[in-house]
């Protein structure tokens, strides 16, 4: 990857709990256009450090800012040994944009992170001015309800002595490489040294299983159908042409599918099917940028954001 001269200022915020966290600022907060917040993946060694491909991408051809923050339990930001919540990560996000950043945002959220993005919009509204989902899971997955006893038996089943070896061997090359190739990239010659080295220094830290534990305990699987169908902001939703699952009957539910059935229920939405499959900012940059370009050129001009913070 070419290095460039694009230097992001790191800051650090601290919420009314004492829990303190670290985002980015990629460009000038000052130019009069609206910013995009990014939210990462939770995962074995992801952290904000994800968007740092389509970070120097967009500088290099875009004035509009970039936020970006370690959500708690990742990164630089504190982790605690708890089962966190996409509402606790909203709780993050919102201090974030009223207190920190003092803007409303175009919030773009990564794969199954999407909940966060919605429990945002559910608690500060005022705060999110549009959506983009990238990536976002199975229609017929992200509508289903796990319930707080079998999310509460996961959670000590992953704080458990056999959960504390199932990260050291997750964080090893060979799981990362291979979980990689079979879940989240299009292509094998796409998981590049870049990538490795991103997922190695992420999971460094031992604390940050914990974020990672709360993930796979499915506290994020709230039956958010509903909740979708009742956001009013604009809202891209972006597949990878080789996302796919199985469906409950054995139908296999390619892009196009996915895609229809969040668009059958949001009502405020456009969508696109780009190259690739489940990491698309790191994997289809380019493509992904231009699908953002158009849509924040369709929906948030310099003039929507003067009007916006009168």
């Amino acid at each position: 990857m070419t290095t460039t001269a694009i230097t992001p200022q790191v800051r650090y915020g601290q919420l009314p709990s004492g829990d303190r966290y670290s985002y980015e600022i990629w460009g000038d907060l000052t130019t009069g256009q609206t910013p995009l917040l990014l939210i990462h993946p939770v995962g074995v060694g992801l952290w904000r450090r994800f968007w740092q491909r389509f970070c120097l991408a967009w500088c290099a051809q875009s004035d509009r800012p970039l936020v970006v923050p370690d959500l708690l339990g990742c990164g630089d930001s504190d982790m605690a040994r708890r089962p966190y919540s996409p509402q606790d990560w909203a709780a993050q996000l919102s201090h974030l944009l009223r207190v920190e950043i003092q803007q409303p945002s175009i919030v773009v959220a990564q794969g199954a992170l999407m909940p966060a993005a919605v429990a945002l919009v559910e608690t500060a509204p005022d705060w999110v001015q549009g959506l983009v989902f990238s990536g976002p899971p199975a229609w017929r997955v992200i509508e289903r309800k796990q319930t707080a006893k079998q999310q509460r038996r996961l959670w000590r089943l992953f704080c458990s002595p056999l959960g504390w070896l199932f990260f050291q061997y997750a964080r090893s090359p060979f799981f990362l490489r291979r979980f990689s190739r079979r879940q989240l990239f299009a292509q094998a010659e796409q998981i590049d040294r870049e990538w490795m080295q991103l997922l190695a220094e992420g999971s460094r830290k031992q604390a940050s299983r914990h974020a990672v534990y709360a993930f796979l305990s499915r506290n994020w699987q709230q039956g958010w159908g509903d909740r979708l169908a009742k956001i009013p902001q604009p809202t891209l939703l972006l597949f990878g042409e080789g996302a796919s699952s199985i469906s409950r009957d054995g139908r296999t539910e390619d892009a196009r599918d996915r895609l229809q059935a969040y668009a059958e229920v949001m009502p405020c939405n456009q969508g696109q099917i780009l190259k690739g499959r489940n990491v698309l900012p790191y994997e289809s940059t380019a493509d992904f940028i231009a699908a953002l370009n158009d849509f924040c050129g369709n929906y948030f001009t310099a003039q929507q954001f003067n009007d916006a913070v009168q």
